[in-house]
């Protein structure tokens, strides 16, 4: 056994400190009482100090999640700012207009010491500021036509209230200097960045959830299958959305996450078994779809979620509209999304979100702000700032999974299986170092990645066999939808075809309401008729046909 299993175990970045409830100030909706029992919850549970808690009474009604400008103005930027200056939290002075001004010229103050970075708005404060037609901005004739908007989400125009005393435009995108930062420190309201995410989402149960799922994760890791749907787009102005969530694909398999990319044009069916979901990230349905329409989706605890659209969080509080309030629902811990259009450059970079998010370390609030080229814009991001599930190096992580005898560990050494194989595509170390695993015995999630790589080693009939071993160690359900589908197309080329029948059988039988049961009755017909079951060929034909859709006229 070479070194370098050892090696792809302990190697780990430096250890990122946990950053403290108090760098976070929490905002509320006072005219709510969930919304207050949200904030309440999010300070007891990450130690925010009780001066750090602000509640405001905004006009409009507690349903309506959209803004005016000057509401937005008068009713939380002013009387956030005022208080923070008089509880200390920022210190402000005024600027010169520039390194070209006469001496004494002032365009206003901005903050210069900051003893916060984050501000986590509460379930029921609103999410989007409306357009504001009698707005009228000389700078906004030198944008192009599809940026002259502003209309903004709340978080993206909270972010620049650092800098808001020194009148910035309101017409289009501003630059976000800390796209790209892969130095965390920098993104700092001295340097004119308030860090906003929102502890939100279609129910406050759902909002108080998602502090809980975080701390979960902080404590046992974030494990699970990483899944990135692509559409196979290679040139052209839509290239870029699929070079990011191919770019995060390839930063999630350098991690030794298990990683699925589909590059197909169209999105995961609603058949397709995502099981055991740590990371997933695809485009572009305008409403949830596929696989997250089942009843059950298998959200890891601390998983993040995130489907390229441009109204993906156009409605966030709801369970069935879009993308950003049903992800929540079925589970995801964090996710980013967008109140109106922002146009596909401007949307949020997914692969750089992944690279600071898990290689660099960063928390959520830091990823999420260090992955958009812009400000006072569209995007909103959803999930506890502190959050950061990489803290700790592979390392601490492993041992304490150990010391605990965790059931994760089966995760800890999926991910050293991968890194190894990253090194090295040749299995038969891989496969060595699983034979003599005792909890590979009783690990599905283990035992699924033994059976894979004896079928890329050309093991076949050791294969089917770990398979078939799989469906007895309590896999997940889209796990053992996953198993039973892959042990049944396998028996088809290596027969015999009795039992690749069976296996079809047996999924028929446990899953009535798959999806895609036509295909799967497609596959059992030339079977039947090998086999010479003339019955099984009538019963099957019929359900074939019973399962066809219409021809369209």
């Amino acid at each position: 056994m070479r070194t370098f299993w050892i090696l792809a175990l302990l190697a780990a970045l430096p250890l990122a400190a946990a950053e403290p409830g108090s760098s976070v100030i929490v905002i509320y909706n006072s005219r709510i009482s969930e919304s207050k029992q949200v904030a309440d919850y999010y300070a007891e549970k990450r130690l925010v100090p009780q001066n750090q808690i602000f509640g405001f009474a905004f006009s409009k009604d507690p349903k309506d999640e959209a803004m005016t400008r000057s509401e937005f103005i008068d009713e939380l930027q002013k009387p956030l700012l005022k208080q923070l200056e008089t509880r200390g939290l920022f210190t402000l002075a005024a600027v010169s207009i520039g390194s070209n001004s006469p001496p004494g010229s002032l365009s206003g103050r901005r903050v210069i010491a900051s003893t916060i970075r984050y501000a986590a708005l509460c379930y029921g404060v609103p999410v989007k500021i409306l357009r504001d037609e009698k707005l009228i901005e000389l700078a906004s004739e030198k944008l192009p036509p599809e940026l002259r908007r502003n209309e903004a989400s709340v978080d993206s125009q909270l972010a620049c209230l650092p800098v808001s005393e020194l009148n910035l435009p309101w017409v289009g995108p501003l630059t976000n200097p800390f796209y790209g930062a892969t130095n965390a420190a920098l993104l700092n309201p001295t340097n004119g960045i308030l860090m906003v995410t929102r502890l939100d989402g279609p129910t406050p149960n759902i909002a108080r959830g998602l502090v809980d799922k975080a701390i979960q994760a902080e404590r046992d890791g974030l494990w699970g299958r990483a899944y990135f749907d692509g559409r196979g787009i290679t040139n052209g102005g839509y290239k870029l959305g699929d070079d990011m969530i191919l770019g995060a694909a390839n930063a999630a398999r350098s991690l030794g996450y298990e990683t699925i990319l589909d590059e197909k044009p169209e999105t995961f069916p609603a058949s397709f078994p995502l099981s055991q979901i740590a990371f997933y990230a695809g485009w572009y349905d305008w409403n949830v779809s596929g696989p997250f329409l089942q009843p059950n989706v298998e959200f890891m605890p601390g998983a993040f979620a995130y489907h390229l659209h441009s109204f993906s969080a156009q409605i966030l509080r709801s369970t069935t509209e879009h993308w950003v309030g049903p992800l929540l629902e079925k589970g995801a811990t964090a996710t980013l999304g967008c109140v109106d259009e922002p146009y596909l450059a401007a949307t949020p970079d997914i692969a750089a979100f992944f690279s600071r998010f898990a290689h660099h370390k960063f928390t959520f609030g830091e990823a999420a702000w260090a992955c958009q080229n812009s400000v006072s814009w569209q995007n909103i991001a959803v999930g506890d700032p502190l959050y950061r599930p990489f803290a700790r190096s592979p390392k601490e992580m492993h041992m304490d999974l150990e010391r605990r005898q965790s059931k994760l560990i089966e995760w800890s050494h999926l991910t050293v299986v991968n890194l190894n194989l990253n090194l090295d595509p040749n299995p038969a170390e891989s496969i060595a170092y699983l034979e003599g695993l005792p909890i590979t015995r009783q690990s599905a999630v283990l035992t699924e990645k033994l059976a894979d790589l004896y079928w890329a080693s050309k093991k076949l009939s050791d294969a089917l066999d770990t398979y078939a071993q799989v469906l007895k160690l309590n896999p997940s359900p889209q796990q053992r939808i996953r198993v039973l589908l892959t042990l049944a197309a396998r028996r088809e080329l290596y027969g015999p075809d009795a039992m690749a029948f069976d296996v079809y059988q047996q999924f028929v039988k446990e899953n009535p309401t798959y999806p895609d049961l036509l295909t799967i009755y497609n596959k059992l017909l030339p079977l039947a008729k090998r086999l010479d079951r003339k019955s099984e060929v009538e019963r099957i034909e019929q359900e074939i046909k019973r399962l066809t859709p219409p021809a369209k006229s």
